[in-house]
């Protein structure tokens, strides 16, 4: 159990807020009329409020407990961004003609919060959720945000919130920025209203039970998304449709997860390329042939999410320089061959969330099944060079204390 300390309140006095759905909401608090200048973290206001609760590290679920405070800053169309407000975390009322509840007018981000072994708090690469948000949030035509001021934003509201990072081995408080139209008109328009917003869970390690292989099922059918729409941006709309694929591959194959593929119309089957899982990008190690081995992971062409750990893992295994990294397409034809060959010696997914996903086979409708052969050894290495530099066992760049 880890107390969740009364004293955060004392920083800031102020009337603390409710989680009730009823409570009333303070109204955002102009501070400019120019809808170019961006709201500052100096600008910040402060309500926060005294914690009674305790964090049960023995019971954590994902994304089902939060912490005490959010951050929330709305901009109005002609008026600019309201003064930022750290308060308590609680429901955000919303018109009910927002083009958020009609037209999916939303993005996120995921990010997470570690603690090191000297007691710091620290985040990884932050920049680049800070980054990936804007191009959300510009695809969708939502109010721009000066990202150094967003993330110094995301800094304080860290810093309030403190106490709810879990100081135990493979916990972490997962962190979720995200920004949607609260627009009071109906219609498929630029959005007159943008809510951005930060709230946070305390979660456990993605795999208690260790790194396990899981089988995926190859998506033949269903698209994640399509050339020219928004398979780059994280936003809401890519992720609701892969419910339904996933609840049905999960009742016919047993698979827990699934990996989508793209083919143009009239395309042999065994032609169609991998994309990416629902919410994981997705890598293959293979054999070359020629006494080598070759990571191989889906380009970013637009259909494909540019995820922080991706990044991060390409760029982790072009400077180890003991495998070839590629990225290009993959089609489902050169990876039966491979697996038939014994060719295929790992594949996992990865993200924030999981950091990796071991894979031990692609489950086809048809009744194919293609294995990986190896021992887990380059996925294992992998999350585990990635966790010491969250958690600070590592120095290294990409590792900020707050």
């Amino acid at each position: 159990m880890v107390a969740v300390p009364k004293a955060l309140a004392r920083m800031v006095s102020s009337t603390a807020g409710s989680l009730d759905s009823a409570a009333p909401q303070p109204e955002p608090t102009p501070i400019t009329k120019d809808e170019e200048s961006p709201f500052r973290a100096a600008d910040l206001e402060y309500d926060l409020a005294p914690s009674e609760g305790h964090l049960n590290l023995e019971d954590l679920k994902f994304g089902t407990v939060f912490t005490d405070h959010m951050f929330t800053v709305e901009h109005v169309a002609g008026e600019g961004w309201s003064r930022p407000r750290i308060g308590p975390f609680q429901n955000i009322p919303v018109h009910p003609a927002a083009p958020v509840l009609h037209y999916g007018m939303c993005c996120f981000e995921g990010m997470k919060a570690y603690v090191d072994a000297a007691g710091r708090v620290r985040l990884f690469r932050p920049e680049m959720n800070m980054a990936r948000l804007a191009r959300s949030a510009a695809r969708l035509e939502l109010a721009p945000f000066d990202q150094g001021e967003m993330l110094a934003c995301l800094k304080a509201f860290l810093r309030v919130d403190a106490a709810w990072v879990p100081r135990r081995e493979g916990h972490s408080l997962y962190l979720r920025p995200f920004a949607f139209s609260t627009s009071h008109t109906l219609g498929v328009a630029k959005s007159t209203r943008t809510m951005l917003s930060v709230i946070a869970s305390p979660v456990g390690p993605y795999f208690p039970s260790g790194l396990v292989p899981i089988p995926l099922f190859v998506d033949e059918v269903n698209r994640r998304a399509w050339p020219g729409g928004v398979g780059h941006a994280k936003v809401g709309a890519n992720y609701a449709p892969t419910i339904a694929p996933q609840v049905a591959a999960a009742g016919r194959y047993g698979t827990p997860q699934v990996v989508y593929t793209f083919a143009a119309p009239d395309a042999d089957p065994e032609d169609a390329v991998f994309e990416e899982c629902g919410a994981m990008n997705v890598m293959f190690l293979l054999d070359d042939g020629a006494g080598g081995r070759e990571l191989v992971t889906p380009p970013l062409k637009g259909t494909i999410l540019p995820g922080v750990t991706r990044d991060s893992i390409l760029t982790l295994t072009r400077e180890a320089g003991e495998v070839r990294v590629a990225e290009r397409d993959l089609s489902i034809r050169e990876l039966r061959e491979a697996a038939a060959a014994g060719r295929l010696i790992e594949a996992f997914g990865c993200g924030t969330a999981c950091i990796v996903q071991p894979i031990a086979s692609f489950v086809r409708a048809n009744g194919d099944v293609m294995r990986t052969v190896g021992d887990g050894s380059f996925t294992n290495n992998i999350f585990k060079t990635l966790s010491d530099i969250q958690y600070g066992r590592v120095e290294h760049p990409w590792s900020e204390v707050v």
